[in-house]
C-alpha cells in the first residue's frame, strides 16, 4: 500500500522541521510530539521513514547490520552479503513487555546446551531506522528510561542470570502523546532532543485542503503518491545534502554565546539545552544549505529545543513557548 507523501502533509511546519532535522542528525536525540489526536503525528513520521532511500544491510540479519556493525559485532551480525532494505519503521505497542522491547535470552536452552539463544526485540528491528511510540506518556517510566538510554548509546545490552548479549540499536526515537492524558516526568522529557506542539487547524481553508487530500489518497493511493513524488524527491535531496554538509559546519563563538545567554534567560535546567540547541541549529543550517550556523538558525529551532527543559515558574503562568519567544525578543530584538 502506498504511503501518504511527506510533502502532501498540510501545515504542522514545526513537527515536519523537527523530523527532518532528526533525519539529518539522529544524534540530536529523538523527537517528542505533543498535541491533539488526529493531527498527523504518526502519518508524518511514517511518511518520512518511507521517503528515505533504502539502506544496505546484511542479508538475513535480524538487526539490519551494516558493514561497520559486522566488524564491531562479529558474533552477532554475521557475515552475510549486503542487500537493499527499506528504512525500518517500528511501532511500539503500549502493552509491550520489557522482553518484547529489549529482546529475551532463553536461559533453559543456555543451561541445557551451552548455547546463547537470543530472541531479538523491537529495538533490534528499529536499528538504523525509526522507533515510534504513540501515547508515550502512558508508557511505564522504567521502559521509557531504558529506551532513552539505548537511543543515546546506540547499543542494546541484555543481561540475564550471568548471560549477556549486546547488539547495535541506533534509531531515531519519536514519541507522541496527548497532554490531556498526562505528561512525561521532566527527567524523561529532558532526554528527548526536540519537543514540538501540534494543534488542530482552526483555519477553514486548511481543514478543507486536508479533507480533499485525504479523499484523493483514499481513492487512488498509487496515483496520489505519483503526483507528489517530485516534491518528495526534492525533500529527500535536501536531507541527503544536509547530511553531507553537516560535518563541515561548526557554530562560531558569537552563536555559542547567543545560545548560552538564551538558555540562562529562559531558565533551562542543566547544560543539555545548550548542547541540543547547537546541534539542532547546526542540522537546520545544513538542511537549508547555509554556509555557516547563524543566530537565525538558533532562533528558529529554540522553541523545539528548549520548551521541555524550562523550570516551572509559579509567578509566571505563561507557557514555555511564550517565555522562549519573549526572551528571544528581549535578547536579540
Amino acid at each position: 500500500m502506498a504511503r501518504f507523501p511527506f510533502s502532501a502533509i498540510v501545515g504542522q511546519d514545526e513537527m515536519k522541521q523537527a523530523l527532518l532535522i532528526a533525519a539529518v542528525d539522529p544524534s540530536i536525540g529523538g523527537v517528542m510530539v505533543f498535541g491533539d489526536r488526529g493531527t498527523g503525528k504518526s502519518t508524518a513520521a511514517r511518511a518520512l521513514a518511507s521517503l528515505l532511500p533504502p539502506i544496505m544491510a546484511a542479508d538475513g540479519c535480524p538487526y539490519g547490520a551494516s558493514r561497520e556493525d559486522q566488524a564491531r559485532y562479529p558474533g552477532v551480525c554475521g557475515t552475510g552479503k549486503m542487500v537493499k532494505r527499506p528504512v525500518p519503521f517500528v511501532d511500539m505497542p503500549l502493552g509491550a513487555t520489557e522482553d518484547r522491547v529489549l529482546g529475551s535470552l532463553d536461559l533453559e536452552r543456555a543451561l541445557r546446551s551451552g548455547e546463547k539463544a537470543f530472541e531479538p526485540g523491537l529495538l533490534a528491528k528499529a536499528h538504523r531506522g525509526f522507533l515510534y511510540i504513540d501515547e508515550i506518556n502512558l508508557l511505564e517510566d522504567h521502559l521509557v528510561d531504558l529506551l532513552l538510554d539505548v537511543a543515546a548509546s546506540g547499543e542494546n545490552v541484555v543481561e540475564r542470570e550471568g548471560l549477556s548479549v549486546r547488539h547495535p540499536a541506533k534509531f531515531v526515537l519519536i514519541g507522541s502523546g496527548n497532554p490531556e492524558e498526562g505528561e512525561l516526568r521532566p527527567q524523561l522529557l529532558d532526554r528527548f532532543g526536540l519537543s514540538v506542539e501540534v494543534r488542530t487547524p482552526k483555519d477553514i481553508e486548511t481543514r478543507i485542503a486536508i479533507m480533499k487530500l485525504v479523499a484523493e489518497n483514499e481513492a487512488d493511493p498509487e496515483g496520489f503518491a505519483a503526483r507528489w513524488a517530485e516534491a518528495d524527491e526534492a525533500i529527500l535531496k535536501r536531507v541527503a545534502k544536509g547530511k553531507a554538509r553537516l560535518p563541515k559546519l561548526s557554530p562560531g563563538e558569537d552563536v555559542l554565546r547567543d545560545a548560552a545567554n538564551l538558555c540562562l534567560a529562559v531558565g533551562a535546567d542543566g547544560l543539555r539545552g545548550e548542547l541540543t540547541l547547537m546541534r539542532a541549529a547546526r542540522a537546520l543550517a545544513a538542511l537549508e544549505g547555509a554556509k555557516s550556523v547563524t543566530r537565525k538558525h538558533l532562533v528558529a529551532i529554540a522553541p523545539s529545543a528548549l520548551r521541555h527543559r524550562l523550570r516551572r515558574d509559579v509567578l509566571d503562568e505563561t507557557g514555555s513557548t511564550v517565555r522562549i519567544t519573549r526572551a528571544i525578543a528581549e535578547l536579540f530584538g
